[in-house]
This record gives structure tokens, sequence and C-alpha cells, in this order.
């Protein structure tokens, strides 16, 4: 299963991103300053919204690209996809990292990428990827 050093690698390995620490010392990655994906702890507001069925361990935010996109995931895995009160309305989902592969964790994570990417960097990549 995955792991920071997975996510860390995946994400710098694509055009014009970076790595940042936000406050409580918590990671996030950006292109061009528009974030894609981010470590995402739980918070009080969390763990009492979800009692029980709050998962432990690592976990990754991932922007998607729109909300379709995100009910999509949800229903697709719900032991690794899941969400918050706090993300409703918003395109995102929240993984956890012990539970899925290393290559849904690229695709999922290249498609955040396109998301927020420039146009002309997105399909520049994309051009790549499929020559």
């Amino acid at each position: 299963m995955a792991s920071w050093a997975d996510v860390r690698r995946l994400v710098l390995a694509l055009p014009e991103t970076s790595e940042t620490t936000g406050h409580g010392g918590t990671l996030a990655w950006s292109v061009r300053g528009k974030s894609f994906v981010w470590e995402r702890p739980l918070r009080k507001a969390d763990l009492a919204a979800l009692g029980a069925a709050a998962p432990s361990g690592p976990i990754l935010g991932v922007r998607t690209a729109d909300l379709e996109m995100k009910e999509a995931l949800l229903a697709s895995d719900p032991r690794v996809f899941f969400t918050t009160p706090h993300f409703d309305g918003y395109p995102a989902v929240l993984v956890r990292l012990e539970r899925i592969k290393v290559a849904a964790l690229r695709a999922i994570v290249v498609e955040s990428w396109l998301t927020r990417a420039p146009k002309r960097i997105a399909a520049e990549y994309e051009a790549t990827r499929t020559t």
C-alpha cells in the first residue's frame, strides 16, 4: 500500500510541482501555486462527524475535477475514499493511504494535477503520455 514517500515521489515527478509545509507541519503539493494534494489529518469536527467510522492512519486530501468525480470516487471504493462534512460542496476526497495501491494513487494524483495545472502544461504532459 502507499506511503508519504510514494505521494512525494509521484507528485514531484509531475511538471512544475512544488512541496510546502503548512501550519502544524502538514505537507501540501501544488502546481504553479494551485494546491492539488495535501496531508489531511482528521480534525475534532471530522472525528465527531465520522464517529466510530473515523479511520486512523495517514490521510491524503485530493482535489477532484468536479463534484461528479468526487461522487464517483466515493462510490468506487469506500474502503479507500471518504469525505467529511468539511468538504461538502467542495470537489475533493480524502484517501486512506494505507488502503490504496500505488498504481491507483498515481492515477488519482495525475488526474488531480491535470485539473489544477495550466492548460498548456497539462496538454504538453498529456501529449508525452500518449506518444
